[in-house]
């Protein structure tokens, strides 16, 4: 038998492949696929100057790219093999039972964007779970370079509690990382693919001594200085000293999630990990893949519409190659992938230490 994930995603397949039909015009002459689609560009123009600061790739949207997958990976078909709820993925119930769910050890913090995005759903009068998915998309399209994500609509409004403990925790052993993950359709590799949205990811409850804490060294671009400097060997703790979950990091100011240092270094994903470094354009790629796969968790993509010409076009990447951070060289590089030696890169001058990311 097929698994829902997997006809999930030979669905989006066809659903892409097909011939296209008359577009429907929306708002401001736009068009789209689906005339179901047209109310999705009044959410765009609503969410871009009054949730993402007239479309910036700030905290927001940082915030709302991590929430597309703290909604999503809550999927378990292990459990509904047991008997049990295994959840219902990409359904929205983080918003709809928020006062639980945003309690959960994994996705403390997120209540604040789940609160913040909520008056738009209802507003626009769309499901939280399609609603979620949008944002992040739209978020996400605001980084330079960033990718274009497809976006389905026409999920369901009714869900159910989440079971706690479906999203992996940055102190949790890679070779569980690696088994939920498993549980919900998803190989070390796609899971590496998944972790390139930590190039525009900061951290601010683990150690909130220093709020907004960036990855890496641009937290505003989709690049993949990310996986440069999750490599690099950490030196110090950049707040106030080593705290769970929590690995020492390469530059100050720079915060390292003790579950990136282990994937990095993993022999099941370090190469996967290492060949982004002079390719940015695969990054993007993979990660789009895996996205894809990801926000139709639980759900029938026949059962919903392809809205994906909503989503803006993003902003060209600066390069396809990382670089050295300034002072760092291939010396600093802890080299983790067995068959494909480091490739050789620039060193760049710029900040020796990286600031936080403002709140908006």
């Amino acid at each position: 038998m097929l698994s829902k994930s997997l006809v999930s995603l030979l669905a989006i397949v066809a659903v892409v492949g097909a011939v296209p039909a008359k577009k429907a015009t929306c708002s401001k002459g736009r068009t789209a696929g689906d005339a179901k689609c047209c109310i999705w560009f009044d959410v765009l123009d609503d969410i871009q100057e009054n949730l993402f600061d007239g479309g910036e790739c700030g905290e927001e949207a940082h915030e709302s790219l991590r929430l597309t997958f703290h909604d999503a990976i809550s999927f378990s078909p292990k459990l509904f093999r047991e008997g049990k709820f295994g959840g219902g993925g990409a359904d929205g119930s983080i918003m709809a039972f928020a006062e639980i769910e945003t309690n959960f050890k994994a996705s403390i913090g997120l209540d604040e964007i789940v609160e913040e995005q909520r008056p738009f759903a209802l507003k626009h009068k769309v499901s939280f779970g399609d609603f979620i998915q949008f944002a992040g998309a739209v978020g996400v399209s605001n980084c330079g370079g960033g990718p274009r994500l497809p976006f389905f609509a026409g999920r369901s409004n009714v869900s159910r509690v989440s079971p706690d403990g479906l999203i992996p925790l940055p102190e949790d052993p890679v070779d569980k990382i690696f088994a939920r993950m498993s549980d919900a359709g998803f190989s070390p590799n796609e899971l590496v693919d998944l972790l390139a949205s930590h190039s525009v990811a900061a951290q601010d409850h683990i150690d909130p001594t220093i709020h907004g804490s960036p990855f890496d060294s641009t937290p505003s671009d989709f690049d993949a200085q990310f996986f440069v400097e999750t490599l690099l060997k950490g030196t110090a703790f950049p707040g106030n000293g080593s705290n769970v979950g929590e690995a020492k990091s390469p530059i100050p100011g720079e915060f390292r999630l003790a579950s990136d240092d282990l994937i990095a270094r993993d022999p099941r994903s370090a190469c996967e990990w290492q060949s982004f470094v002079t390719n940015q354009q695969r990054m993007v790629q993979k990660f789009t893949q895996a996205m894809a796969k990801m926000t139709v968790l639980g759900n029938d993509v026949r059962t919903l519409t392809d809205c994906s010409d909503v989503i803006p076009v993003p902003k060209r990447a600066k390069t396809n190659v990382a670089h050295f951070p300034d002072g760092k060289t291939i010396k600093d590089i802890e080299q983790s992938c067995k068959i494909v030696p480091f490739p050789t890169l620039k060193t760049e001058a710029g900040p020796t230490s990286i600031p936080v990311v403002p709140d908006s």
